[in-house]
């Protein structure tokens, strides 16, 4: 009799303490899973470049001149250039720039180019410092330098066993600074002008610099050498807009004269470049 009470007695207690349990996992709350933190990519897309380029065609230096005649009254004329020719051999340029898409850049660069302008000129009016009726004759040579600032975009398109070809187009301001304009004189004899013993006294002009607006059209590819350096190969063309390329000389400045002299017609290249692009990070 007592064996059959405390057998039942364990069956309840166990029953009580089942139910408490099932009770308990009831009271359990399901939430929905924590989103795991994934790392931020700081930095990614920027780069590094440095260019140098050769112009296998310049142009635009001055084509023609004013003339000063003191009168009275005081008035101006035109001259031309027999010859002008303007040259241009080594630029380079340093910049940093960043990737949008695999597609898209952008960049900003700093730009310097050096040249020289050669010119002839031709007059039948005797030559300063000679008292002769034979014709004035000059060459003029003028040296220049430009640096400028220039924001540049890309459209890359597509990679291709490692050679990314490309477009582009920037735009921005260039300071162009002209020096002295040196004309070497000569008398030049011909019928009925004949010069004299003596050789005619040369001139040297002022040159100009000022801000000047440029743009550029570029197009070329990119070779992948590693993972974060490329090798970048390509033809640009730039022009950058006309302005005063030199001013009257002392002499003829102290007669009256005024303003500038001549105005060059544009800086105008085509040239080609080769490069460096660093990926940082």
């Amino acid at each position: 009799m007592f064996t059959r009470i405390a057998v039942s007695s364990c069956f309840a207690v166990v029953g009580m303490v089942a139910s408490a349990n099932a009770a308990d996992l009831d009271d359990i709350i399901y939430g929905k899973e924590l989103p795991v933190t994934k790392p931020v990519e700081i930095g990614s897309g920027w780069y590094l470049r440095g260019d140098l380029g050769y112009s296998v065609d310049t142009s635009g230096g001055a084509t023609s001149y004013r003339v000063f005649n003191a009168g009275p009254p005081i008035s101006y004329g035109t001259g031309l250039f027999d010859t002008s020719a303007l040259t241009s051999d080594w630029s380079g340029s340093v910049g940093v720039g960043y990737s949008f898409t695999d597609y898209l850049r952008a960049d900003l660069t700093i730009d310097y180019s050096t040249g020289q302008f050669d010119g002839s000129t031709s007059s039948t009016a005797a030559c300063g410092g000679l008292a002769t009726t034979g014709q004035c004759a000059s060459v003029d040579t003028q040296s220049y330098e430009q640096y400028g600032f220039m924001a540049n975009a890309y459209v890359d398109l597509g990679t291709y066993a490692g050679f990314t070809p490309y477009v582009g187009a920037g735009a921005g301001v260039a300071r162009v600074t002209w020096g002295q304009l040196n004309s070497d004189l000569s008398c030049v004899s011909v019928v009925g002008n004949v010069c004299g013993a003596g050789a005619p006294t040369d001139s040297t002009s002022p040159g100009q610099q000022d801000w000047r607006f440029t743009y550029a059209l570029m197009a070329g590819f990119a070779y992948d050498i590693t993972k974060n350096l490329k090798l970048d190969v390509g033809y640009r063309y730039s022009k950058i807009n006309g302005g005063t390329q030199f001013n009257f000389d002392a002499g003829t400045a102290a007669a009256g004269a005024t303003g500038g002299q001549a105005e060059d017609d544009g800086i105008e290249k085509h040239e080609v470049r080769a490069g460096l692009r660093y990926a940082l990070w």
